[in-house]
């Protein structure tokens, strides 16, 4: 089977007539056994950088659950070492950058790379999976450019990323020259992921849902067009998720993608209504599968038959699956999609 004819990506047209496709994200991690005994003899850095482990752990949840569509195991904060800002991944309290960015002369000390070179062990990810599974479509992924630069200047996690929404309106022309770097290197990127095997491309927004409207345009619509503009001739699916994305909604439909992933705060369909000539992702409440395997069937089944148009639906959840999640809610919510029509 040509990979165009699988249900995931007919999908991404708005034009699956079969059975509606469901990946999940972050389906290879730690809510699965087999994941934490490789997890448990690598770190995650390690991980991230060995071929081998990225395939094998790719494999697990399509291995067990039969999902529609693999996504390669990596970081969207990978490239930071070679763009010039050490990144550390600790197993407690998420990532950590050396020496964050606070002036626009910081911004003087990250510079291009040889992608190919230095980001290697994903790209041959990327081939080595599609070895493992050459029937299963492979989506490829990198960040937004304002959720790197979110960590860039803040150095760490946080909730509300005080210090990068500063930066912004305190260095105007830093903060634009900032993104125009990201969003160059990161179309690049996804185009070598693309060259390497990847048959669709998703970018993260996982913060610019903390965004003003008119910094959301600036900020995330425009370097968002200015990457998937990079791959418009590569004929593969290009899917935007946001995080928060219902203030947006309008201004997500200027984005030149195929796919728009819905977070679980909003209603899918109402989101569907609005992304007229978009297919849509999502977008089932992670927390959701902490119940039992009959209410996260009952909860699927809702939100299923309460869809207008289901040619254009990508089952996921609304965001990525939670540590220490029943296995058995997982299964049920698989078979139910994959049995549904």
């Amino acid at each position: 089977m040509a990979l165009n004819d699988s249900n995931f990506i007919k999908a991404c047209y708005g034009k699956n007539d079969g059975a509606i496709p469901i990946w999940i994200m972050r389906q290879a991690g730690r809510y699965l056994p087999e994941y934490l005994e490789v997890r448990s003899k690598a770190t995650f850095k390690e991980l991230c950088q060995s071929p081998e482990l990225i395939t094998k752990v790719v494999k697990q949840p399509i291995d067990r659950f039969n999902l529609d569509a693999a996504i390669l195991f990596s970081d969207i904060l990978t490239f930071l070492d070679p763009l010039g800002a050490s990144v550390s991944f600790p197993d407690q309290g998420g990532p950590k950058i050396a020496d964050p960015i606070s002036t626009p002369d910081d911004i003087k000390k990250l510079h291009d790379f040889d992608i190919k070179k230095e980001l290697s062990f994903a790209l041959n990810g990327i081939k080595a999976i599609k070895e493992a599974l050459p029937k299963t479509p492979l989506i490829g992924f990198a960040g937004s450019p304002f959720t790197i630069s979110c960590y860039l200047i803040e150095g760490q996690g946080s909730k509300a990323f005080d210090k990068p929404k500063r930066f912004m309106h305190t260095y105007r022309e830093a903060a634009t020259d900032l993104f125009d770097m990201l969003a160059d290197i990161t179309g690049r990127y996804l185009n070598e992921q693309i060259n390497a095997g990847a048959d669709c491309v998703q970018l993260f927004g996982s913060w610019d849902g903390i965004l003003s409207r008119d910094d959301f345009y600036e900020f995330t619509v425009k370097p968002a067009n200015k990457i998937f503009g990079q791959l418009k001739d590569r004929n593969v699916p290009r899917i935007m998720f946001v995080n928060n994305l219902a203030p947006y909604l309008d201004l997500v439909n200027e984005i030149d993608c195929e796919v728009v992933g819905v977070d679980y705060r909003m209603d899918i369909n109402q989101a569907a209504s609005v992304l007229k000539n978009k297919s849509v992702q999502g977008n089932l409440d992670p927390s959701v599968l902490f119940g039992t395997p009959e209410h996260a069937r009952e909860k699927t089944l809702q939100q299923l038959q309460n869809f207008d148009n289901l040619d254009r639906l990508i089952f996921n959840l609304g965001h990525g699956i939670q540590p220490k999640t029943p296995i058995e809610s997982v299964q049920a919510v698989v078979e139910t999609v994959q049995n549904f029509r």
